[in-house]
């Protein structure tokens, strides 16, 4: 399959069959990943493979997405990591103060990013699904603890991989021209974003398992009906950043 059909065709996978994934391909998806750019080279993620029944059986229930993380192929946790880059500045007495902002962390969220998207497609190349779990945020005090984080570091997202078992149709994304903006910026006319509701609307409707009645504007409606995961600031300041 060519690339960009590879990409146009990428749809999350929820459902995998019971094969793991070996040693070899485990490999070469994290080499996949190391291979992506990093802001200054500074390579600020670590990828952690969570094997242990007990510990996939907990993050699939904080994370509510039963069957999906204990079932995949493989299970990882992306860290935005700047533990790494501490230690270095430590040894050096060095102060911190350059790390624990909010540029530091954004470079990190950056690069971990980078890092499991190239991870995603090379995995689809191979044939293989994937999904990403932001869900395990729910809890970034029990994940720091199942996990054994230290300080400036922080757990951006989870990441089954596999076999798939069953794929949803492609959703379709929005239309170009409110995505692409050329010389500043153009925000989305009512219009449009009617016209894309109708569009998600017939999508959700008429995908072959999981259908709804609700489009893109009910969706973000209630993704956006109150704050999300509010813990997040407590967790970071416990982690050592300073915003």
């Amino acid at each position: 399959m060519d690339l960009l059909d590879q990409l146009m065709n990428h749809t999350s996978v929820r459902k995998f069959t019971k094969e793991k994934l070996s040693s070899a391909i485990k490999k070469q998806l994290v080499l996949s990943a190391q291979s992506g750019s990093s802001s200054n080279f500074i390579q600020s993620y670590s990828i952690i493979e969570v094997t242990d029944p007990q510990k996939l059986e907990i993050i699939e229930g904080l994370s509510n997405c039963f069957g999906y993380v204990k079932d995949a192929g493989a299970f990882y946790v992306f860290i935005a990591d700047l533990n790494k880059h501490a230690q270095i500045l430590a040894q050096q007495d060095h102060s911190l103060a350059a790390l624990k902002n909010e540029e530091a962390f954004t470079v990190s969220v950056v690069d971990t990013t980078i890092a499991a998207q190239t991870l995603s497609v090379y995995a689809e190349s191979l044939g293989l699904g994937i999904c990403y779990i932001g869900g395990i945020r729910n809890d970034l005090f029990k994940m720091a603890e199942l996990l054994e984080l230290p300080e400036y570091t922080f757990p951006l997202f989870g990441l089954s991989v596999g076999y798939p078992a069953e794929k949803n149709e492609v959703k379709p994304r929005l239309p170009l021209q409110d995505i692409q903006h050329v010389d500043r910026y153009q925000p989305m006319t009512e219009e449009r974003i009617l016209a894309y509701d109708h569009l998600m609307q017939d999508y959700y409707g008429q995908r072959s398992s999981n259908s709804a009645d609700t489009d893109w504007s009910r969706k973000m409606l209630a993704h956006f009906y109150e704050p999300r995961r509010p813990q997040t600031k407590e967790f970071l300041k416990k982690q050592g950043f300073l915003f």
